[in-house]
């Protein structure tokens, strides 16, 4: 039985009467009601380990806007926060992880994390989140990259010039392998066990792949993604496909080699012409993407222009989904996004001659 929900209608690059759209940071600090929810609960983590925060902001933009998918809100390091590495956030500082990876014995301090005990919270809010759609969009998972994961496990933070991480590349290869090859098993178990739980897609987060040259952007990163897409499974419990979508952020020129990885969809940042994407993927993955999220400041006019060059660009191929390059940022004005979501849907159909 085909899929009924344009999003993953999409994914699956089955025919739809208008683009599906969701955006990167839909549930987030723009959002006023989420900016007083974060403050009744103190700090970041307190939202993301309480499943009831979590679904209720995970639903805040999909009670306010017509987007065709929801996200679940959580964080790319909750992964090195379970296997011990004590995450906490700083205000204008981002992420902090003590104790940092820096030598191979420090791998093996890692904890084996079992997804449905050491995050158990979050296979709890995916429960509560579907059972609050009840079908009305579906939920998309995610997980960082192991490269990702891994810039932050090292680096202890945040980074500009990923000095550490890249210095254990080229320096210590062996053991930035060892830590991949770790990640690799948790990222595969635990989008795994989002599936099970209930989420419709899942999407790997490559945020800094595009540090790395191409050589090492095949070893570090291209490797062990395509490793975790192997192992995904691509059916849930009740035989639907559950399409995967890979995001390398400044990575447009290895699309061809993305696309080998057996993905359904691949993201796009701005720096990448849709047009031209979708001709050298040709019918082989979907396409993600891919508006420069800094439109949204712009009035509502500029930003219908912008739509209507991408949707032109991309044309009524079957196959596209909707999305800014990157994410939504906490200065922008949830009225431009109403006029986004309206501008997509209402060009898209008028391109794809739906009445």
């Amino acid at each position: 039985m085909e899929p009924k929900h344009p999003f993953i209608r999409s994914c699956l690059r089955l025919p739809v009467e208008q683009t599906p759209l969701w955006l990167m940071r839909q549930a987030g600090r723009y959002l006023p009601e989420y900016r007083k929810l974060r403050a009744q609960a103190g700090d970041f983590m307190s939202l993301c380990q309480n499943p009831e925060l979590a679904t209720e902001i995970t639903i805040q933009p999909i009670r306010r806007f017509d987007l065709d998918a929801a996200i679940l809100f959580s964080d790319i390091l909750v992964i090195p926060h379970a296997m011990g590495m004590g995450l906490h956030f700083v205000t204008g500082e981002g992420p902090i992880l003590a104790d940092p990876m820096r030598q191979s014995g420090d791998i093996d301090r890692l904890k084996v994390v079992d997804p449905n005990v050491e995050l158990k919270y979050v296979m709890d809010a995916i429960a509560g989140i579907t059972r609050e759609l009840a079908g009305r969009v579906p939920l998309i998972g995610f997980s960082g990259s192991p490269w990702t994961v891994a810039t932050y496990m090292v680096e202890g933070g945040s980074s500009k010039t990923f000095s550490r991480i890249k210095g254990m590349l080229y320096d210590q290869p062996k053991t930035l392998h060892k830590l991949l090859d770790r990640l690799v098993d948790s990222v595969a178990d635990y989008l795994n066990a989002q599936i099970e739980a209930g989420v419709s897609t899942v999407q790997i987060f490559d945020s800094w792949g595009g540090a790395l040259g191409p050589k090492e952007f095949r070893e570090f990163s291209l490797n062990p993604m395509a490793r975790i897409v192997e192992r995904l499974h691509r059916t849930n419990s009740k035989g639907e496909k559950v399409p995967v979508i890979l995001f390398a952020k400044g990575c447009g020129q290895m699309l061809e080699e993305l696309a080998d990885t057996g993905c359904d969809v691949l993201g796009l940042d701005w720096t990448t012409d849709l047009g031209e994407a979708r001709k050298r993927v040709g019918d082989r993955v979907a396409l993600q993407g891919n508006m420069d999220p800094t439109v949204l400041y712009a009035q509502p006019a500029r930003i219908d222009a912008e739509v209507e060059r991408l949707l032109t660009a991309f044309g009524s191929h079957p196959g596209h989904v909707f999305n800014l390059g990157h994410g939504m940022s906490p200065d922008m004005n949830p009225d431009h996004v109403t006029a986004l979501v309206e501008s997509v849907h209402g060009i898209s159909r008028r391109i794809r001659g739906a009445s």
